[in-house]
Formats: C-alpha cells, sequence, structure tokens
C-alpha cells in the first residue's frame, strides 16, 4: 500500500445497566485495526482481514467496516478513487463489546485520515454507524459513538444522532469479563418484552439521571447507588450462565456496580481505581472458571480518545 494509514478503534460498552440503547463507553482494550492505502485499481476494495476465522465478507457492500468507507466516499464523491483495505480484527465476536462498531468507526477514520481529513469525527458518525447497521439491523449509536470520539456517550435521539460527552471521574476503571459462550444479539433481542410497567420506568429514569449526576460530581456513592438497572438486566440474565453468582463476587469485591455488556455475555462493572478493578475482574473470572467456562479479563480506564491513527 503507497501512503498507508493505519486506525485502532476501541470495544466499548453499551446501555451501562441505566441507559439502554442511549449509554455507551469506550475501552482502552481490546479494539480492532484497519490499514488503509492508496491503490492503482479503482475503488474500495478489502483486500485481507486477519483474526475472523473467515467468518466476515470482504465484499465491502456486506462489510461493516467496508460499507460505513464507502458511504464516506460517496458522500465525498471520491467513489473512483483507489483504496485498498485490511481489517484486522482483535476482538471476540459476539461479545456484547460492540465488534462490528469498532470495525467500522475504524473504517471511516482510516479512510478519512487517507483523504486529508476532510471531516472531523462528529460528522463521521453518520457512516459509521450505517456500517454497523449492516451487522445488527439497526440504526444506533451507542457502540459506534464511544469507539468513534471516546469517552461516556449519551445519545438522546438516535435517528438524528444527537450524542454528548459526559464528565468522567479521573479514577473510574471498568473491569469487563467475557465468557465463552454465546449470545445472539437477536435473541437477546427477542427476549424483551415491549411493554414497561410505571413504577419501573419511574425508577429507571430516576437511577439514569442520578448515575449522570455522579458522573459530573464525581460522586462515587451516587454512582454506585444508581447503577441498577431494572428493566432490561432482569430479563436478559437468563441469557448468561451464572450471572447473579458474578454480579454478586464484583460486588463483594468492590465494584460500584455490576451489569451486562450490550446484548451480552459479556459483563462489566465499574470500579473506584485500578487496583479494586483488577480484584474485582478476578473476582468476576472466579466464578465463570469455577463453573468450567473459558473467560477474558479487560480492565481499563474509560477510553476518552476512541478511534485513533497509529
Amino acid at each position: 500500500m503507497s501512503n498507508s494509514i493505519r486506525v485502532f478503534a476501541p470495544a466499548s460498552v453499551a446501555n451501562v445497566a441505566v441507559g439502554f440503547d442511549i449509554l455507551g463507553f469506550a475501552l482502552d482494550k481490546p479494539g480492532d485495526e484497519i490499514k488503509v492505502g492508496f491503490s492503482d485499481q479503482q475503488g474500495l476494495r478489502i483486500t485481507a482481514i486477519t483474526g475472523a476465522d473467515g467468518k466476515l465478507p470482504l465484499v465491502v457492500e456486506k462489510n461493516t467496516a467496508g460499507f460505513a468507507a464507502q458511504q464516506l466516499l460517496k458522500h465525498l464523491n471520491k467513489e473512483d478513487i483507489g483504496i485498498d483495505m485490511e481489517i484486522h480484527k482483535k476482538m471476540p465476536f459476539g461479545s456484547g463489546l460492540g465488534s462490528s462498531a469498532a470495525s467500522a468507526a475504524a473504517g471511516v477514520v482510516a479512510v478519512n485520515a487517507l483523504l486529508g481529513y476532510p471531516l472531523n469525527k462528529q460528522e463521521l458518525l453518520h457512516f459509521a454507524v450505517l456500517g454497523e447497521q449492516i451487522a445488527d439491523g439497526a440504526y444506533h449509536a451507542d457502540n459506534v459513538a464511544p469507539s468513534l470520539l471516546g469517552g461516556m456517550i449519551l445519545i438522546r435521539n438516535n435517528s438524528d444522532l444527537d450524542v454528548h460527552q459526559l464528565p468522567i471521574p479521573d479514577d473510574l476503571y471498568a473491569a469487563v469479563v467475557h465468557p465463552d459462550v454465546e449470545v445472539l444479539t437477536k435473541d437477546a433481542r427477542d427476549v424483551l418484552s415491549d411493554q414497561v410497567c410505571l413504577k419501573k420506568c419511574i425508577e429507571q429514569g430516576g437511577n439514569l439521571a442520578a448515575f449522570i449526576l455522579g458522573l459530573m460530581n464525581s460522586d462515587f456513592e451516587l454512582i454506585s447507588r444508581s447503577l441498577h438497572d431494572v428493566i432490561i438486566e432482569p430479563q436478559r440474565a437468563q441469557l448468561i450462565p451464572n450471572f447473579y453468582d458474578v454480579k454478586e463476587a464484583a460486588v463483594t469485591a468492590g465494584a460500584l456496580g455490576c451489569s451486562i455488556s450490550g446484548a451480552g455475555p459479556s459483563i462489566f462493572a465499574l470500579c473506584q481505581g485500578e487496583e479494586t478493578g483488577r480484584a474485582v475482574g478476578q473476582a468476576m473470572q472466579s466464578v465463570f472458571s469455577r463453573a468450567g467456562i473459558e473467560n477474558q479479563l479487560y480492565l481499563s480506564n474509560i477510553n476518552r480518545d476512541g478511534a485513533v491513527v497509529l
């Protein structure tokens, strides 16, 4: 590749317990890398995919990173420029960590950088969301926005991408454990009722508002009191083996709160301090290990940068 650009886009935790489809934050790791460079052949091509075990298509229109980048090129009237793309998957599929979102975010940032940065990150968001839509059929930004922009993101409205970065206490860490079990996003959506009782709606609204206030004031006690999902988690917990045992272990070890990352099966815990985060993560891992379930721990501060050119 000539004049090649390499980009890293991080994994993300969506929903954050109290903000179904409207909250998400970025992790330091894992994540995906994408490399792009100019080519003598006309148009965008995906020339290589690693780390995917043949699960991802090379066809641009069927690939989240490829489609996102293609839509960006179409917007810029640059579709005829020859660009080769390599996708290097460095995170598990179906993990609840925004794998497809990371690829889409990295794809648009890489092509945008290759072309001399015609758009800013906020302007790239629409195209990244279009890319992830290929994977899950929904136009929503709770994984894409944090992966692209970094930080803790509130999405007031998905349809017009009214997104806002929330303040993050300096000592806020996330311990995320990914058990090697499969939870299909479709199944995680199918178990959800489309009806919510008024009492739970009020309780969840209070938790969401107080969680945001806790972030703004670095009030860890308030964050802890607020980080309770009374709507989605009770419906999805059945899909993840030993979920409540893992959650109890996390809280006992000092977590501020613990819940399902995205559609699962990964489970996240927010913690005050790296040392506590490590202890919490190891306690969560122990439950899965005793049950004979292989698992991986990702310990991370909240990633404030999002997708970056390497």
